[in-house]
């Protein structure tokens, strides 16, 4: 099982099974922590942001133009932060930590 450890806005902390070939944020959005992903994966709406806990960062792909803007526009924007949907889980990624940011 490729585990993905969650962080919800209350400071739980949940471990599940990751959907290995499919982003972080299809996994998010079927559990009740927060994720609403409104535009469905599109990079358009910032509503599946995340912050990478600091080991897992260098791991991941640089962030893109599209994801870059849209989360510098954040007030709750870190240099850890991440769309999720921009994340695709594998199992080289068991064990990603990931904290729900906060609505905004």
């Amino acid at each position: 099982m490729a585990e993905l450890v969650i962080v919800d806005r209350d400071g739980k902390e949940h471990h599940v099974e990751g959907r290995v070939g499919v982003s972080v944020m299809e996994t998010l959005r079927e559990l009740d922590y927060g994720v609403a992903a409104i535009c469905g994966g599109m990079c358009s709406c910032a509503t599946c942001h995340v912050w990478v806990d600091e080991e897992w960062i260098a791991r991941l792909p640089p962030r893109q133009g599209d994801e870059q803007e849209l989360l510098q526009e954040l007030t709750s924007f870190k240099p850890a932060s991440r769309l999720s949907c921009q994340v695709q889980f594998s199992e080289a990624l068991s064990g990603l930590k990931v904290s729900i940011a906060p609505d905004e």
